[in-house]
């Protein structure tokens, strides 16, 4: 099955990619799909803006598409910066801005617990719609450490592992993930989901 991912960005391609493509899954850009859609996201929840993602790229294309919504929620913060994670400081800044302006407002703070959070939304042309959550907890480091990953990952600090999501390889990082653990919860419902419109083709 093709399914068009509402983002542009590509690391979040190639975790997908990696994720899903054992379960027959293509994921493509929408640029493959040939179309640009700017969507604002004005829900209030990642689950609200995974959909208004989805939705408005499976109706530009035509395809099913599949929307992550995803970001940092601090304790201390009271959640901060949440479904603001990729917009935190305004458009000015880069992924490291983001992640420096977010240790300085943490700066003297000893609560340092966090979680990231996934919510993924597949639209199907039908109407039918499947969505999962995952979430991995975490705490933030004092300050960036390692070269992988994207976004709050040099900040993002795993205790089991003793490494940021920067220091870990993408293997290691899939698999502990937030979006490695709602890829996983997906690709559970994807299938039975699939299974059951089989059943019903056949029975028709």
């Amino acid at each position: 099955m093709k399914v068009v991912l509402a983002s542009k960005n590509a690391h979040k391609l190639q975790e997908l990619q990696d994720i899903l493509s054992a379960q027959g899954v293509e994921v493509i850009l929408e640029s493959a799909a040939g179309v640009d859609v700017e969507v604002e996201e004005t829900g209030t929840t990642f689950e609200e803006n995974s959909l208004l993602k989805a939705r408005a790229v499976m109706e530009a294309s035509g395809l099913p598409a599949i929307a992550d919504d995803s970001g940092l929620m601090v304790d201390a913060l009271n959640g901060a910066p949440g479904v603001y994670s990729a917009r935190y400081g305004g458009p000015g800044l880069d992924d490291a801005g983001r992640y420096r302006l977010l240790l300085e407002n943490m700066r003297g703070v000893l609560d340092r617990k966090c979680r990231f959070v996934s919510a993924i939304t597949l639209c199907m042309p039908s109407g039918d719609i499947v969505t999962a959550r995952g979430e991995c907890p975490g705490t933030l480091a004092y300050a960036p450490q390692g070269e992988n990953g994207f976004g709050y990952d040099p900040i993002f600090f795993v205790p089991e592992k003793k490494k940021t999501f920067a220091q870990l390889t993408a293997e290691e990082k899939n698999a502990i993930s937030h979006r490695g653990r709602a890829l996983q919860l997906f690709q559970e419902k994807l299938a039975a989901y699939l299974a059951g419109q089989k059943e019903q083709s056949n029975r028709i």
